[in-house]
């Protein structure tokens, strides 16, 4: 995990769920978009709590309170009983606005997300290290067009521009 993108360390906290925070809030959108390579082979269902974060900040994060984690259960279970589309991210920040905007960029994000196959998930992870196409191709054996087909066809750039975006949007309204 990049340590720019996470303040303490993951606590796992309910067998299969875990919790960090974030370096900084405008990181937020990179750090889903990490998990979401890393994790690929997963359903990751993210709850997103902006808010107050009380306590001295240190491991293991589930002992940490505040209104910060209240919202990203309210989030969690949102995901959870979303009926309208198959929602995976939800943002609670206690700002109707911005949680609006951020729920429905990732509402859309979400779809996309789902369409991705294993190997276009493949190519995306190793872009990630590789950051060049040709480099990626190289690494994966596969010709320099099927790397660019893959990353065209897993949304590549839709994901990072989500990122990107968001992280401006979080930045003007929150920092």
């Amino acid at each position: 995990m990049d340590d720019q993108l996470i303040r303490i360390p993951y606590a796992v906290t309910a067998g299969d769920e875990f919790q960090t925070l974030a370096a900084r809030l405008d990181r937020i959108p990179s750090l889903i978009l990490d998990l979401r390579r890393r994790l690929y082979s997963f359903r990751l269902r993210i709850g997103i709590g902006i808010g107050r974060v009380e306590g001295p900040i240190r491991a293991p994060v589930n002992r940490v309170s505040g209104t910060a984690f209240e919202l990203a259960r309210a989030a969690i279970n949102q995901v959870k009983t979303s009926r309208k589309y198959p929602t995976l991210t939800v943002f609670r920040s206690g700002r109707a606005d911005f949680d609006e905007t951020a729920n429905l960029i990732y509402g859309l994000h979400d779809t996309l997300l789902q369409q991705i196959t294993g190997k276009q998930w493949e190519t995306i992870a190793m872009y990630f290290l590789k950051k060049r196409v040709d480099r990626t191709a190289t690494a994966l054996s596969v010709d320099i067009s099927t790397a660019s087909r893959n990353l065209k066809r897993g949304y590549f750039w839709q994901l990072e521009d989500t990122s990107l975006i968001m992280s401006n949007i979080i930045r003007r309204t929150f920092l």
